[in-house]
């Protein structure tokens, strides 16, 4: 018996794949549905690793692979998505498998295979190789350089190097340059995040991603959080968020 969960915001999605895993593979029993990122983080530090995850890359509160940040996820990933552009995120995250919305039938039984051949039988034969190859296939880049922002009918664009932070303001997202004028950006914190480069920029609370220049003292506080001192100041709270505080420590000290 394969033991399953599904990752999935949205409950047609969710119901069509359970019904799916039913018709096509009877052996996959589905332990839980669960719609956003705090709720798999929760249950995946209360129960044992399931065998297989089958996970929506868009959630309603971001990006699906912030999941491998804040626990512990050994199982392996089919990732069911309406967007293209997170490939080479996924199978940085456990991904083995990287279907489009809507689902195709015949794709995901394929996937159900791949996943019998490579992961329920003693034998690797090679995965980690062809994971590899298909990372240099795509040969995706890691990080901007810029992004386009848009003022009006016009538009320009701001380098990655001059941005102090980034952060969500409601359902807005800007970036703060260094020198303090502030650029109003398109998506959405969690995909921006995915395009900067990780030695230079870290995301310390679920609002806010800060360039390791900008930060010029950081101070213990409640609840074993930490208070920050940023130059320059963005319009938005300043702590990090207690679960991110280790990673927190260890990104600034590299």
């Amino acid at each position: 018996m394969i033991k399953a969960v599904i990752i999935e915001d949205e409950a047609p999605a969710a119901k069509k794949l359970r019904s799916l895993l039913e018709k096509l593979a009877a052996d996959i029993t589905v332990l839980a549905v669960l719609d956003s990122i705090e709720e798999s983080v929760k249950w995946f530090e209360a129960f044992p690793q399931p065998d297989l995850v089958f996970m929506d890359m868009q959630l309603a509160d971001g990006l699906s692979v912030e999941i491998f940040r804040q626990t512990k996820v050994t199982a392996p990933v089919i990732f069911t998505t309406a967007y293209d552009q997170y490939m080479l995120t996924a199978f940085r995250n456990n991904g083995i498998e990287y279907l489009l919305k809507p689902l195709d039938e015949q794709e995901l039984q394929q996937a159900i295979e791949k996943f019998r051949q490579f992961f329920r039988t003693p034998v690797n034969d090679g995965w980690e190789q062809k994971i590899g190859a298909l990372l240099q296939q795509l040969q995706a880049p890691t990080h901007k350089e810029r992004f386009l922002v848009k003022n009006g009918q016009q538009f320009y664009y701001v380098n990655t190097a001059e941005m102090a932070c980034m952060y969500a303001d409601g359902k807005l997202v800007y970036a703060l340059d260094f020198y303090g004028k502030r650029h109003l950006l398109e998506g959405n914190l969690s995909a921006l995040e995915q395009q900067l480069p990780p030695k230079d920029f870290y995301r310390v609370s679920r609002h806010l991603v800060v360039h390791v220049k900008s930060v010029r003292r950081i101070h213990p506080w409640f609840s074993g959080r930490l208070k920050l001192e940023l130059e320059p100041v963005p319009a938005v709270d300043l702590e990090v968020s207690r679960d991110r505080v280790s990673g927190f420590k260890e990104w600034l000290g590299k």
